[in-house]
């Protein structure tokens, strides 16, 4: 997928655009719905209520990257991801659209609730109330609902991930909830257990419940961590997220892997000793197997 930084770089595709816009972050299927529509996709970095309301800005779902790998797997050819600044939020709506028409962008795509320019004053009315002079359509996407009824956003998906819900999160995403996250050398702690573990410098904000989950990275089964360690008495401070990939041996450092949770296992617990968490960690992955084989 072809990313792009700036309106001008449209120039460069020299064909009619369908262009879909929004945050986007989650990539749920009210997302999907609106991305089906596009040849462009046209996101935000940072995301803009870091820019205008900081104290109130939600932890992500997806980091940029992430998402614009959530994307790409959808098919879309060419991703615009414009820097959100205090600049950029300034600018009128209406300059906003006669802008982006300039490049030959024959339909937009939003959704319901998508607002954008100064003092969020543009919609998909103000879109249609411009589309005939500046040569566009609008396709507005109603608002998606999962199977019982509730309406589906990145705050429900965020707020159920929170709260440990992961078959309701998975509900709205149209996929398990994932992690993305880097490797990293961490203190070999479960290597001495007999459960090597890779360490995920992570690239979400956002975390279900300290505990153990199954999980899955690609096609190979996982028992993942999150949490404190509560056993070890010097611990790391903060909470970590360690992956113990079954039947795996390698070097995973510097790698960016997803990991998908798929259920909880159980709670973190302290355990009296060693071998008491040893058995327990046993118990885990032959739990997972039976789970996800």
């Amino acid at each position: 997928m072809k990313v792009l930084h700036s309106l001008a770089e449209l120039a460069s595709l020299n064909r009619p655009l369908n262009v879909a816009i929004g945050v986007f972050d989650g990539v749920h299927l009210g997302h999907q719905r609106v991305i089906a529509h596009a040849s462009v996709v046209l996101t935000f970095d940072p995301h803009p209520m870091r820019v205008l309301h900081p104290d109130k800005a939600p932890p992500l779902l997806t980091s940029t990257p992430h998402k614009l790998a959530l994307i790409q797997k959808l098919g879309v050819d060419v991703a615009l991801v414009l820097p959100f600044t205090r600049e950029f939020a300034d600018i009128p709506a209406e300059t906003f659209l006669e802008q982006l028409a300039t490049h030959r962008v024959r339909q937009i795509c939003v959704g319901a609730r998508f607002h954008f320019g100064h003092n969020r004053a543009g919609n998909a009315t103000l879109m249609e109330r411009h589309a005939a002079r500046l040569g566009y359509t609008v396709n507005e996407i109603p608002a998606v609902h999962t199977a019982d009824g509730e309406m589906i956003s990145s705050s429900a998906v965020r707020a159920h991930v929170l709260h440990g819900r992961l078959d309701r999160a998975a509900a709205m995403l149209g996929r398990p909830f994932r992690l993305l996250g880097t490797v990293e050398p961490g203190d070999q702690r479960g290597r001495s257990l007999g459960f090597p573990t890779a360490n995920l410098n992570l690239h979400n904000e956002v975390l279900p419940p300290d505990g153990v989950y199954a999980a899955r990275v690609g096609q190979r089964i996982a028992v993942v961590n999150v949490g404190l360690r509560p056993t070890f008495q010097h611990a790391t401070p903060g909470r970590l997220i360690e992956v113990h990939l079954l039947d795996f041996t390698g070097d995973l450092y510097g790698q960016d892997i997803e990991v998908a949770l798929i259920q909880k296992l159980r709670g973190e617990q302290k355990f009296p000793n060693i071998e008491a968490l040893q058995a327990q960690i046993r118990a885990d992955i032959a739990q997972a197997r039976r789970l996800l084989t």
